[in-house]
């Protein structure tokens, strides 16, 4: 039987060097593909667009924003998903407040003050204590500077604007985990707990030496859990 594939999907500013360590060990047994999210200014333009050339039939891991998009994969396509992984993300959508506390970074990438963009979105309090936060906040800033300030307007509009994807979260008969960094400082850890409740049979995976980007922070820990996650059996069920 053939192995299954599998589509990476990142965070907010973020490009395939954020699963750097996990494309590399898990490209040895499986097709793994990396889906940007930088095309679309909702959730649904983004899901639609990986569908449409995604296989399939795939398993899906998202971080972040990606994880998001993951939920909403799932909302318009569960039966081509064969198993997803939701790593540091919530099911929930933007309140009011949230989605207003956006703009102010909105216009001011589009001001040209793309420097104080970044350094809001880079947060090193999220981090982990033990963590390397100068590295860390040097190579999340060369993605962002990468990715523009053009992409993270499209990106923002898209997280004001996402469905609250509990309903969809309750549904999952797919094989599930939901990986989480015990100090995350921007979903904390009883938001990953409600997050996992919500999903039938899903194991919750807390790295205690992570914050919000365990992929970085403890990148041995998650392509380790991410490999048990994939020789699962697929879960079947109605």
């Amino acid at each position: 039987m053939p192995s299954e594939t599998l589509v990476m999907i990142p965070p907010i500013l973020s490009d395939a060097r954020v699963f750097d360590a996990q494309i590399r060990a898990l490209s040895r047994q499986h097709a793994v593909l990396f889906a940007p999210t930088c095309r679309g200014e909702r959730m649904e333009e983004i899901a639609s667009q990986i569908l449409s050339w995604a296989p399939t039939k795939f398993a899906v891991a998202g971080m972040g924003m990606g994880g998001m998009v993951a939920m909403e994969i799932l909302r318009r396509a569960a039966d081509r998903v064969t198993r997803i992984a939701l790593i540091s993300t919530s099911p929930q959508a933007d309140t009011p407040e949230a989605a207003a506390a956006r703009e102010p970074h909105i216009i001011a990438a589009r001001a040209g003050r793309w420097a104080d963009v970044l350094q809001h979105e880079i947060n090193s309090t999220w981090m982990a204590p033990t963590a390397d936060k100068v590295g860390l906040v040097r190579q999340l800033t060369e993605m962002g500077q990468d990715m523009g300030p053009e992409t993270y307007v499209k990106q923002a509009r898209a997280l004001q604007r996402r469905k609250d994807q509990q309903a969809t979260m309750r549904n999952i008969t797919q094989q599930t985990v939901v990986i989480c960094g015990r100090h995350d400082g921007q979903f904390q850890l009883k938001r990953h707990e409600f997050l996992a409740e919500l999903i039938p049979y899903a194991q919750l995976q807390v790295i205690d030496e992570a914050g919000y980007l365990p992929t970085l922070e403890a990148p041995d820990e998650v392509t380790a859990l991410l490999q048990e996650w994939m020789k699962a059996p697929l879960m079947l069920r109605s």
